[in-house]
């Protein structure tokens, strides 16, 4: 690595005393009371934000040498630099708007606290505003839909390693994060009445839960346990080397089986959201699954009301099945009058693209794994297939003769 390209070292505690002992004084107060009431990674991660403003403050400005000193005139000239500084290597080249947020949002926090636990040197008023701090992205979770979902499972029924089993098994059935199979005590299956559950321990929201167990993970832990042994750490599942289960690890193993299964890359946490998506689906309620997956505020279950919303997709289904029904009736009409162009039959209409134009979307509902058809759309798809038969589109005719055959198929199946 050339030295113009080596990251420069993070400046020390003590070195920014050296500029500026009263600010990082009081810095230093309020991380010690901060970790009363904090995880460890929080205080770290504040720390850290702490170190930069300080940095950024005694460097443009040396005359600043206290907390009561920062005007709005040192964030806004520190905000322009956090907007500026690099980001992950090969990933951005700046930092992302949601470290951004967090590093603002920590600092804001101190400002706010220093001035109201009455700290002597706090300034009169907090010099971040909330406009200050970029909105939050709220993308629906990542998840497996069922076609993928089911090859991802089939690859785990068979994986070899017992271990590795158990603690995927344990995600995909259970929504579990990442980070609390390692806390996982030896003793947390137990049973009431004829049902099986798991003490999951506090983890992320500083709560533990229960949650059900299904009877094949019952079988595992109890296959693993007799496999294993004795446990002198009193955990379910722990490394070779007795520590705790960490999320790297984890993170590989679920690769491993994601691979075996040729589904390309998924992580621990997709798990957890394509479980909760196949409830929500199959008619779970939403209480239930924040139970499930041990949140606190029901804002957090109701993104995944925003994948599959049960009242816009009966909705949707009930209008397109009316469109597709009327322009089987009026097909006939319309092949009286030929358009030169070159028309293909869609459900709701016909495409009018110029044949010497490629288009990559011809079949990309009935290619979905969430696509269904039935008896009731048997004359569309005909019609469809005729249709691609006529444009000698080999694969176009090729997807609908087998959405006809297995129509035929369930059709016979059903009468005999």
């Amino acid at each position: 690595m050339s030295e113009a390209a080596r990251p420069v070292p993070e400046p020390r505690w003590e070195e920014l005393a050296r500029r500026a002992p009263e600010m990082v004084a009081t810095m230093r107060r309020y991380l010690e009371q901060l970790s009363v009431s904090a995880r460890p990674m929080t205080v770290e991660a504040t720390a850290l934000a702490l170190r930069h403003l300080v940095t950024h403050v005694t460097e443009s400005d040396p005359t600043c040498r206290s907390v009561a000193a920062i005007e709005r005139r040192h964030i806004e000239s520190f905000k322009v630099a956090l907007a500026a500084r690099p980001g992950k290597p090969g990933v951005n080249k700046t930092l992302s708007p949601t470290t951004i947020r967090h590093n603002l949002g920590m600092l804001r926090s101190f400002f706010e606290r220093v001035i109201d636990w009455g700290y002597d040197d706090a300034p009169r008023r907090v010099p971040i505003f909330t406009g200050d701090i970029p909105k939050a992205d709220e993308p629906t979770p990542k998840f497996l839909d069922d076609p993928t979902a089911a090859k991802f499972m089939a690859a785990l029924a068979t994986d070899p390693n017992r271990r590795r089993r158990l603690i995927v098994e344990l995600l995909a059935r259970t929504g579990m994060r990442a980070g609390e199979i390692g806390g996982l005590r030896d003793d947390a299956m137990y049973r009431v009445g004829g049902a099986y559950w798991l003490r999951i321990p506090v983890g992320k929201l500083h709560n533990d839960r229960t949650v059900p167990l299904h009877p094949m993970l019952v079988g595992l832990i109890n296959d693993y346990r007799a496999w294993r042994g004795s446990t002198d750490t009193g955990l379910l599942v722990e490394r070779d080397d007795h520590q705790p289960f960490d999320r790297r690890t984890i993170h590989r193993y679920v690769a491993a089986v994601a691979r075996r299964g040729g589904v390309g890359p998924v992580h621990p946490h997709q798990l957890r959201h394509t479980l909760a998506t196949q409830c929500l689906n199959r008619g779970m309620s939403l209480e239930a699954i924040a139970a499930l997956l041990g949140h606190r505020s029901p804002r957090m279950t109701l993104v995944y009301a925003r994948i599959s919303d049960t009242n816009v997709a009966d909705q949707y289904f009930k209008a397109t099945s009316a469109v597709e029904a009327e322009a089987v009736t009026t097909t006939a009409h319309e092949d009286a009058h030929p358009n030169p162009l070159h028309r293909r039959l869609l459900g709701n209409g016909h495409c009018t693209r110029p044949l010497e134009l490629d288009c990559r979307f011809q079949t990309i509902c009935e290619g979905c794994g969430f696509f269904e058809t039935g008896p009731q759309f048997v004359t569309v798809l005909q019609r469809q297939r005729d249709d691609a038969v006529a444009h000698v589109d080999v694969a176009r005719t090729r997807i609908y003769d087998e959405l006809i055959r297995v129509i035929d198929q369930d059709e016979a199946a059903s009468t005999d």
